[in-house]
């Protein structure tokens, strides 16, 4: 379980001070799926990145099955976002001279799985998302949704109890993006994985069993 607790992250810029996250509290249960939805610059992303544990929090608190993951050591940080949680990003992030199934296996890699053993969970992963027989293309010879595809057999490679998906469909066009909503869906339910989805447009956010909205730091019901 997820549970934030008046989570607050302030900014200063040119000697102002901006609230990216103001007073945030958020409960999420074992297996939801919900969209955080908003403007630019409302806060969904830096709440992304909190419970991710890529950024902290200036005040308040991250529980994660009660461990405030906002105070523990880097280490053990660090073992929380390969193990823990597993992210796709708008952007891809793929390694350019990575194979679809070398760039799978840089997150086994650092949790310290046997070669032979990485490379069978990779081929699995890939196989999962229906990219079985483009494990061996780099990301430039794939197609902008077999790339996100790719984003996706990375983040569940380590079995994560929660997937962190910022923006999936935002490089995508309509039919390719509403394609890796269905995947991500699926994930959902088969394994019981939490999703946690930031999106600015509705017609994705939709999808959610959830929508929570963020504008100004400030998290509302949709």
């Amino acid at each position: 379980m997820i549970e934030l607790k008046q989570v607050t992250k302030l900014y200063e810029l040119g000697g102002e001070k901006i609230y990216a996250l103001r007073d945030v509290s958020l409960r999420i249960n074992n297996g939801d799926f919900i969209a955080i939805t908003g403007p630019s610059g409302s806060g969904k992303s830096t709440l992304a990145n909190i419970i991710g544990g890529l950024d902290s929090p200036d005040a308040g608190q991250v529980l994660i099955d009660a461990v405030n993951v906002a105070k523990v050591s880097d280490v053990t940080l660090s073992q929380y976002r390969n193990k823990v949680i597993g992210f796709i990003f708008q952007s891809f992030n793929l390694q350019p001279t990575y194979t679809a199934l070398e760039n799978v296996m840089v997150p086994l890699i650092f949790a310290g799985m046997d070669p032979k053993e990485r490379k069978t969970r990779a081929i699995t992963c890939l196989k999962a998302v229906g990219l079985e027989d483009r494990m061996n293309h780099l990301p430039s010879q794939l197609s902008g949704g077999q790339r996100q595809r790719v984003c996706i057999a990375r983040a569940i490679a380590n079995n994560p109890q929660v997937i962190i998906a910022d923006e999936p469909t935002g490089n995508l066009d309509s039919k390719k993006g509403a394609e890796i909503i269905e995947l991500l869906k699926w994930l959902n339910a088969k394994t019981n994985v939490t999703l946690i989805m930031i999106t600015h447009d509705l017609t994705v956010a939709r999808q959610a069993k959830t929508i929570l909205a963020m504008r100004d730091g400030v998290l509302t019901k949709a």
